[in-house]
């Protein structure tokens, strides 16, 4: 089933909350001709399909510390959580001899198929199909047969949506609280109650081989997120460490004989051994000791002349952040020259501590409500037409900072209607209430950055989540906004990763992406891999636009994520 021209793109996002999934789920199905299949874990929830009878939820599902959520599926109530894979393929789907609507029957049937087939590579038999009863079943033909996976779907315009919940060793008990499909006669079962240890990670690399060959035709491109993450696994500043000493000229790592790429002293480094062992697993194998030097095409020349001089002024007179000094942007004299700058909101505290980030993490203080009018009075100061906003994480405040963006772009437009409007967001904890505030509020453009490639996601940014990230842009999309995102490189990402999450990104809908070079601002922070070379951007932009359909990518070594705004918007418009 898979397209003609791209592989099976197979993904395994670990723990993500179905409303998450379900908005990423449905920006692929909306937006990309590629073939997917999202492999997760949900935490405890119960969804409930068009056909569930409410009488079959035994408990208010508050009570066992589970969600409760209606999917846009068929069948009754299931029960999704931790250990129980669940896949969602979103396929182009043939019609049925002859052409017409898409054959459903003959597309569950393949759903079942390739989870019988997992199965019996596992080592479990008996695994098949119990007549009038979707799902996979073992000992169907017994006189107690069990259902060990569960089947749902829904096809719209020839594509499918949701999939499948195999059991592999899922806490059996939250299934006490539902009848599971709608079936009260049959026992449920999972891998680990038939006697098979097999883990998760061994059931995800069989589904996807078998997937590849049934879908992809044999073509598969996979990414997956790592399998475990603990605090031995961040760098010292993510641990909380602090920032550590700056890296430069006038920091550490730098002796007169230090110079020559690659040189210098390894014990100088700030990465701990414990962190170099992990990033080892993750197969982060070589990186540039603190001392190591830059290449030519990353050194940037001082020049505050005039124009950054009266930029820097207005910032201070009105008491205002921006992310070009609080991030160490290297395009702040290009930038602020050129009457430029991104304005960064909700106060110059993170709760969170992302390991390439130079932004301050102590405990936030409480927003500024004077802080939207400050922002306009400076945009009309500096006579502006494209403002850039951008804001710390504020997972302190219910609503993550939504309200600060909102205020802020009626405030400009008050005082200067044909200014265009980016902002930067986090991602609000995925809040559906928050997101709707900022879209409402309806910014020219709309960037939440990727950062980096799947495997590196829970290393690079902790307490973020790929999958969720690509469900803020999904929706910002969806809202019928321009969206933006960002990817640095450098820190371990191979070029094949990259391109997976350009795909990602180009599978969503989003209009405008930069990739730069990742610059360590600490020696806490994580360790530059490798420094990228200009022809590899140059590559990465060509894929992009012309093989993905990006309508742009923003690709260089000195390229952050409101670096040419404006032009990128323009040019993403036409």
């Amino acid at each position: 089933m898979a397209g003609p021209s791209h592989p099976l793109r197979v993904r395994w996002l670990g723990r993500v909350r179905y409303r998450d999934a379900h908005a990423l789920q449905t920006g692929l199905h909306e937006r990309s001709a590629d073939d997917h299949l999202l492999l997760l874990e949900h935490p405890h929830v119960y969804t409930c399909g068009v056909r569930t009878d409410p009488a079959n939820l035994l408990v208010d599902p508050a009570e066992v510390g589970a969600e409760l959520v209606d999917a846009n599926r068929g069948g009754d109530i299931t029960y999704h959580g931790p250990g129980q894979l669940v896949g969602y393929p979103i396929l182009t789907v043939p019609g049925k001899r002859g052409g017409g609507m898409a054959d459903t029957g003959r597309y569950v049937a393949t759903v079942e198929q390739l989870v019988i087939d997992a199965l019996a590579e596992l080592g479990l038999a008996g695994a098949g199909r119990l007549d009038d009863y979707p799902g996979v079943w073992i000992d169907a033909d017994s006189d107690a047969p069990r259902k060990i996976a569960a089947i749902g779907v829904r096809l719209s315009r020839a594509r499918s949506m949701h999939g499948f919940a195999l059991n592999v060793d899922p806490d059996m008990a939250y299934f006490d609280h539902i009848v599971p499909c709608g079936i009260a006669d049959f026992a449920v079962t999972s891998l680990a109650a038939e006697g098979i240890d097999a883990s998760m990670a061994d059931v995800v690399d069989v589904v996807s081989s078998l997937a590849g060959d049934r879908w992809g035709r044999g073509r598969v491109e996979r990414s997956d997120v790592r399998w475990r993450q603990g605090p031995d696994d961040l760098s010292a500043f993510s641990r909380g460490e602090g920032p550590g000493e700056p890296i430069g000229r006038d920091g550490v790592g730098y002796t007169a004989d230090s110079d020559a790429p690659g040189g210098g002293d390894a014990h100088l480094d700030g990465t701990s051994v414990r962190l170099r062992g992990r990033l080892s697993e993750a197969g982060v194998t070589d990186g540039l000791t603190i001392a190591s030097r830059k290449p030519e095409w990353m050194r940037v020349k001082a020049n505050m002349g005039p124009d950054y001089r009266r930029l820097k002024s207005i910032m201070r007179t009105q008491n205002l952040v921006t992310v070009c000094e609080e991030a160490g942007c290297p395009n702040i004299f290009e930038c602020w020259n050129d009457g430029t700058a991104t304005f960064m909101i909700n106060g110059e505290r993170c709760t969170r501590a992302c390991g390439f980030c130079l932004v301050d993490t102590r405990k936030p203080e409480a927003p500024d409500p004077d802080e939207p009018e400050r922002v306009a009075t400076a945009v009309a100061e500096m006579n502006l037409s494209f403002a850039v906003l951008t804001t710390v994480a504020r997972d302190d405040l219910a609503d993550g900072g939504a309200a600060g963006f909102a205020a802020s772009i009626a405030a400009i437009r008050t005082r200067t209607p044909d200014c265009q409007v980016e902002v930067l967001i986090s991602d609000c904890k995925g809040d559906p209430d928050a997101l709707a505030t900022i879209f409402a509020a309806r910014p020219d453009v709309l960037n939440h950055n990727l950062e980096t490639v799947a495997r590196l996601q829970r290393a690079v940014r902790p307490s973020a989540s790929y999958a969720r990230s690509l469900a803020v842009l999904a929706r910002a999309k969806a809202a019928g906004l321009t969206t933006k995102s960002s990817l640095i490189v450098g820190l371990g990402e191979t070029h094949d990763e990259v391109v997976g999450a350009l795909a990602d990104l180009a599978g969503v809908g989003v209009d405008i992406v930069t990739i730069g070079q990742y610059l360590r601002p600490t020696s806490n922070h994580l360790p530059v891999a490798r420094w990228w070379e200009p022809q590899e951007f140059e590559a990465l932009k060509a894929v992009g636009e012309n093989e993905l359909g990006i309508p742009h990518v923003e690709a260089s070594p000195l390229t952050r994520s409101s670096y040419h705004a404006r032009q990128a918007a323009s040019a993403a418009a036409r």
